[in-house]
């Protein structure tokens, strides 16, 4: 019984022994892998710090390969800008001597024009242009001003401008504006003096004549005119009065037509005489002369 309860007991302390030995391997094994766990991230940590350092690097030597091509690209831009601004500056030279050529040839026929009735000329954005002022006037009577500017860069065009759009501007232009300045201007002038004429016509006849004549009709232009004329008599009949401006440079009417609610009066020779009158007389002398005589009110 002895010898079975000694054995039992060195069998437990065999064990328990046993048990301490794995216990022991394991703690060993254990801080093994610790240590191989912190090594593998040192390990780790190390190439990602060695991977930012070849990055940048990397970036250090892309850029100063960058700068260098940049400040080839900027000396060769520098160089090609100064080749360019020398050669422009022979150029603008030569360009602005023609410039002040072309400038001092139209003023001195402009300035020889305007000693007989001419245009005035003004010089307009430090010699590359010049402005014409073209004067209107009416029975002695001036009234408004036009302008008209001309680029003289390379060809001569008209860049500015104040003249009423339905003057047909374009196609004077059109017509001798590159060849022959002197005739444009006066056909332009032409043409806006004709307008401010009839335009002043209408305005002479509806400040003196209130009651007995009435302004029926009229464009922008002022190229048609239809006037109600009140005539004298028991009757007091209306006579319709139509003016038509067929020439565009002329103030006096080309057709007039002159209708009455009385028919005998304009098939007779007064109304006739009227008729030649207002194609020879402005409307508003024309309709003066007519009320001198007593037949419009």
């Amino acid at each position: 019984m002895e010898e079975a309860r000694a054995l039992l007991k060195e069998g437990v302390l065999a064990h328990l022994s046993a048990l301490e030995t794995e216990s022991v391997r394991l703690v060993e094994l254990q801080r093994e892998a610790w240590r191989q766990q912190a090594t593998r991230e040192e390990l780790c940590a190390t190439v990602e710090r060695l991977r930012a350092q070849r990055d940048q690097l990397r970036a250090k030597v892309l850029s100063a390969t960058s700068l260098q091509q940049v400040m080839t690209e900027v000396d060769q831009e520098n160089e090609e800008k100064r080749s360019e601004e020398e050669k422009s500056a022979g150029d603008s030279q030569l360009h602005m001597s023609l410039l002040t050529a072309r400038l001092s040839h139209v003023k001195n026929l402009l300035r020889a024009h305007h000693l007989i009735g001419g245009y005035d000329i003004t010089e307009t954005r430090r010699g590359k242009g010049v402005c014409f002022s073209i004067a209107t006037a009416f029975e002695d009577r001036t009234l408004e001003t036009y302008n008209v500017e001309m680029d003289l860069a390379r060809t001569m065009r008209i860049c500015r401008h104040n003249i009423p759009p339905f003057i047909p501007l374009e196609r004077l232009a059109q017509e001798n504006f590159q060849s022959d300045i002197m005739a444009f201007l006066d056909s332009l002038s032409m043409h806006l003096n004709a307008y401010v004429g009839r335009r002043q016509q209408v305005r002479l006849i509806q400040e003196l004549f209130h009651g007995s004549v009435k302004v029926l009709e009229s464009n922008a232009l002022c190229s048609i005119l239809v006037l109600r004329c009140r005539q004298v008599g028991e009757k007091k009949a209306a006579a319709l009065c139509t003016l038509e401006y067929g020439d565009p440079t002329r103030c006096l009417p080309t057709r007039v037509t002159i209708d009455s609610e009385e028919k005998t009066l304009t098939d007779s020779p007064q109304w006739n005489e009227i008729q030649a009158l207002f194609l020879e007389t402005p409307a508003h002398q024309a309709l003066l002369a007519i009320r001198r005589e007593e037949r419009i009110a």
